[in-house]
């Protein structure tokens, strides 16, 4: 991290859309497309640019289409954006009048914190936390 006090954007962390039937969307991407599912999403890897000794990863989720998790959004979708200091970047955002979406929370592999873009688009802010998951092998 460059210790940007105010924070800022540095990439896109996911996208996470809406599915009918996860099991056979998640199914079709395994077994067409040879992608490995953790429970939560597909994970890509990658190394940092400023820091090529550290990886991140950005991550397609499927959700079931009766998910809340996008709320206040009515879209199909919610973008993940990755933030150096997220805590720094919701202060300059809050000074710029965007207002946040519920608290920041905080898990082991990651800060989270959500506002929601002109068009009501929700944006999951993240600051990733800690090594790349384990990433499965099998298909």
């Amino acid at each position: 991290m460059s210790g940007n006090k105010s924070g800022r954007i540095t990439g896109l962390g996911g996208v996470f859309v809406k599915c009918k039937n996860r099991d056979d969307l998640v199914k079709w991407y395994r077994d067409d497309l040879g992608l490995s599912y953790d429970g939560y999403g597909i994970n890509f890897l990658f190394r940092e640019h400023h820091e090529p000794d550290r990886e991140g990863y950005n991550v397609w989720g499927p959700f079931k289409e009766d998910t809340d998790y996008f709320k206040p959004s009515d879209k199909d979708f919610m973008l993940n954006l990755r933030v150096e200091n997220l805590e720094g970047f919701l202060k300059t955002l809050k000074e710029k009048g965007i207002e946040q979406i519920g608290e920041m929370v905080v898990e082991e592999y990651g800060k989270f914190a959500w506002i929601v873009d002109p068009e009501g688009t929700k944006i999951e802010l993240w600051e990733q936390i800690g090594p790349v998951p384990e990433i499965p092998t099998e298909t």
